[in-house]
């Protein structure tokens, strides 16, 4: 809707962006490669917050990965608010369990989910969540690089430079 303005959890959401590099992106592959083979499981995907799948490993036979990559970030985005009514801040797990297939959903960092998909025949929910935990700690410390190199980068433009999308979209619009 024109001249609305990005609400603060958006603005929040981009200034906490992580830009990734194609070595990332390797590291980040090999780490899940790693866990795949540990837990036995099809195929992981790491998906933003906002929907989008950064990377996938596994395979996806079948799988329309930007649909799962979005209803990922929806059930993310809900269950945080089921979590907020329960008085918690977040869930940091989700596991949908079929009678064949099963996801196993995990917040890795402030902006994005591992979504874990298995079959019953080749693994257990408590393998993937056992070697979640170690994944989780790898992909943290990553990010965690990534977000440094980002916030120690120079400085192109002085803070009133921040608002000048606010200013550009009062003028044109959405377009």
């Amino acid at each position: 809707m024109a001249g609305m303005r990005p609400s603060e959890t958006d603005q929040k959401l981009r200034k906490q962006r992580l830009i990734f590099y194609e070595d990332d992106i390797e590291r980040i592959n090999r780490a899940l490669e790693n866990y795949q083979n540990l837990s036995k499981s099809r195929c992981n995907m790491l998906i933003d917050v906002e929907g989008h799948c950064v990377t996938q490993v596994g395979s996806t036979e079948g799988i329309n990965l930007e649909t799962i990559a979005a209803l990922v970030a929806a059930s993310f985005a809900a269950t945080k608010e089921v979590a907020k009514i329960l008085g918690e801040t977040e869930f940091n797990s989700l596991t949908h369990e079929g009678k064949h297939g099963s996801i196993q959903l995990s917040t890795i960092g402030e902006r994005t989910i591992l979504a874990t998909i298995f079959e019953s025949e080749e693994t257990t929910v408590g393998m993937v969540r056992f070697y979640t935990k170690e994944l989780v700690e790898k992909l943290n410390a990553i990010f965690n690089e990534i977000k440094a190199r980002k916030d120690a980068g120079p400085k192109i433009f002085d803070e009133g430079f921040a608002n000048m999308g606010d200013v550009l979209d009062d003028m044109f619009g959405d377009v």
